[in-house]
Protein backbone atom coordinates (compact mmCIF):
# COMPACT_ATOMS: atom_id res chain seq x y z
CA UNK A 1 0.00 0.00 0.00
CA UNK A 2 2.78 2.40 1.13
CA UNK A 3 4.11 1.41 -2.60
CA UNK A 4 1.25 3.57 -4.26
CA UNK A 5 2.35 7.02 -3.50
CA UNK A 6 5.91 6.47 -4.53
CA UNK A 7 4.46 5.31 -7.71
CA UNK A 8 2.73 8.24 -8.51
CA UNK A 9 5.69 10.40 -7.68
CA UNK A 10 7.74 8.25 -10.03
CA UNK A 11 4.55 8.48 -12.81
CA UNK A 12 4.52 12.26 -12.81
CA UNK A 13 8.45 12.90 -12.59
CA UNK A 14 8.76 10.91 -15.66
CA UNK A 15 6.51 12.99 -17.60
CA UNK A 16 8.18 16.13 -16.27
CA UNK A 17 11.04 17.66 -18.74
CA UNK A 18 9.74 16.17 -21.57
CA UNK A 19 10.01 17.66 -24.72
CA UNK A 20 9.98 17.10 -28.76
CA UNK A 21 14.30 17.08 -28.21
CA UNK A 22 14.75 14.85 -25.46
CA UNK A 23 11.62 11.97 -26.96
CA UNK A 24 12.64 8.64 -27.50
CA UNK A 25 10.30 8.44 -30.13
CA UNK A 26 11.95 11.46 -32.03
CA UNK A 27 12.76 10.03 -35.42
CA UNK A 28 12.39 6.37 -34.47
CA UNK A 29 14.68 5.16 -36.95
CA UNK A 30 13.46 1.78 -38.21
CA UNK A 31 16.95 -1.00 -39.34
CA UNK A 32 15.12 -3.58 -41.05
CA UNK A 33 13.30 -4.12 -44.35
CA UNK A 34 12.37 -1.11 -46.62
CA UNK A 35 8.49 -1.13 -47.70
CA UNK A 36 7.99 -3.06 -51.16
CA UNK A 37 7.26 0.47 -52.76
CA UNK A 38 10.27 1.72 -51.59
CA UNK A 39 12.98 -0.53 -52.88
CA UNK A 40 12.90 0.38 -56.68
CA UNK A 41 17.15 0.75 -57.72
CA UNK A 42 18.14 -1.60 -55.00
CA UNK A 43 20.09 -4.86 -56.11
CA UNK A 44 18.66 -6.51 -53.26
CA UNK A 45 15.11 -7.54 -53.61
CA UNK A 46 14.11 -7.28 -49.96
CA UNK A 47 17.05 -4.36 -48.70
CA UNK A 48 16.90 -3.44 -45.15
CA UNK A 49 18.49 -0.16 -44.59
CA UNK A 50 18.18 3.05 -41.91
CA UNK A 51 14.80 4.36 -43.03
CA UNK A 52 11.79 6.64 -41.89
CA UNK A 53 8.48 6.33 -43.08
CA UNK A 54 6.00 9.13 -43.10
CA UNK A 55 2.99 9.53 -41.14
CA UNK A 56 0.56 9.01 -43.95
CA UNK A 57 2.81 6.31 -45.69
CA UNK A 58 3.41 8.58 -48.90
CA UNK A 59 7.16 8.96 -48.37
CA UNK A 60 10.14 7.19 -47.08
CA UNK A 61 13.69 8.61 -46.23
CA UNK A 62 16.34 6.37 -46.89
CA UNK A 63 19.08 7.25 -44.88
CA UNK A 64 22.62 6.97 -45.94
CA UNK A 65 23.64 8.57 -43.61
CA UNK A 66 22.68 7.50 -40.57
CA UNK A 67 22.71 8.85 -37.56
CA UNK A 68 22.29 12.11 -38.91
CA UNK A 69 24.95 14.76 -37.50
CA UNK A 70 25.10 18.48 -37.17
CA UNK A 71 27.39 19.72 -38.12
CA UNK A 72 28.23 16.86 -40.72
CA UNK A 73 31.17 15.01 -39.92
CA UNK A 74 34.31 15.52 -42.16
CA UNK A 75 34.26 13.32 -44.85
CA UNK A 76 30.74 12.01 -44.08
CA UNK A 77 26.98 13.48 -45.51
CA UNK A 78 23.37 13.53 -44.09
CA UNK A 79 22.59 11.88 -47.29
CA UNK A 80 18.56 11.19 -47.48
CA UNK A 81 17.49 9.49 -50.99
CA UNK A 82 13.43 10.17 -50.77
CA UNK A 83 11.43 7.72 -52.37
CA UNK A 84 7.48 8.54 -52.96
CA UNK A 85 5.24 5.91 -52.39
CA UNK A 86 3.28 6.85 -55.80
CA UNK A 87 5.53 7.54 -58.80
CA UNK A 88 6.31 10.90 -59.27
CA UNK A 89 5.63 11.80 -63.26
CA UNK A 90 6.17 15.76 -62.87
CA UNK A 91 9.36 16.78 -62.28
CA UNK A 92 9.57 19.19 -59.47
CA UNK A 93 10.94 20.58 -56.36
CA UNK A 94 10.78 18.35 -52.72
CA UNK A 95 9.67 21.80 -50.18
CA UNK A 96 10.63 20.96 -46.74
CA UNK A 97 9.68 22.74 -43.66
CA UNK A 98 11.13 21.56 -40.64
CA UNK A 99 10.31 22.68 -36.92
CA UNK A 100 12.07 22.07 -33.58
CA UNK A 101 9.80 24.12 -31.11
CA UNK A 102 10.03 27.25 -32.21
CA UNK A 103 13.00 27.31 -34.69
CA UNK A 104 11.68 26.64 -38.23
CA UNK A 105 13.73 26.08 -41.24
CA UNK A 106 12.80 25.45 -45.05
CA UNK A 107 14.53 23.89 -47.38
CA UNK A 108 13.62 23.30 -51.13
CA UNK A 109 15.60 20.38 -53.29
CA UNK A 110 15.23 21.68 -56.59
CA UNK A 111 16.00 18.04 -57.84
CA UNK A 112 12.61 16.74 -56.07
CA UNK A 113 12.44 13.46 -54.80
CA UNK A 114 15.43 11.21 -54.70
CA UNK A 115 18.95 11.85 -53.53
CA UNK A 116 20.00 14.64 -51.60
CA UNK A 117 21.89 15.99 -48.69
CA UNK A 118 20.11 17.37 -45.54
CA UNK A 119 21.60 19.62 -43.25
CA UNK A 120 19.59 20.79 -40.36
CA UNK A 121 20.83 22.23 -36.70
CA UNK A 122 21.25 19.32 -33.85
CA UNK A 123 17.27 18.27 -32.58
CA UNK A 124 14.44 16.94 -33.05
CA UNK A 125 12.75 18.02 -36.43
CA UNK A 126 9.31 17.74 -37.24
CA UNK A 127 9.93 17.73 -41.25
CA UNK A 128 6.63 18.90 -43.53
CA UNK A 129 7.34 17.65 -47.17
CA UNK A 130 5.69 18.61 -50.32
CA UNK A 131 6.46 17.25 -53.89
CA UNK A 132 5.20 17.94 -57.38
CA UNK A 133 1.96 15.88 -57.90
CA UNK A 134 0.06 17.24 -55.07
CA UNK A 135 2.37 14.55 -52.90
CA UNK A 136 2.51 15.30 -49.12
CA UNK A 137 4.10 14.12 -45.96
CA UNK A 138 5.58 14.75 -42.41
CA UNK A 139 7.94 12.55 -40.60
CA UNK A 140 10.60 13.42 -38.18
CA UNK A 141 14.14 13.31 -37.90
CA UNK A 142 16.69 13.42 -34.99
CA UNK A 143 19.90 15.31 -35.92
CA UNK A 144 22.73 14.31 -33.01
CA UNK A 145 25.10 16.87 -31.55
CA UNK A 146 28.51 16.27 -33.71
CA UNK A 147 31.80 17.76 -33.20
CA UNK A 148 32.77 20.64 -35.24
CA UNK A 149 34.85 20.67 -37.43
Amino acid sequence: MKRWPLFCVVLVLAGCGSSSRGSSSCGAVDRGELPAWATAGFSDPHPSMPHVVGRGGAITAVLFGDPLVAPPAKGRSNKILWVARRPVTTPGALKIRARDGSRVVDRTLESGVGPSIVDLPAGCWTLDLSWSGGGHDSLMLRYAQGKPS
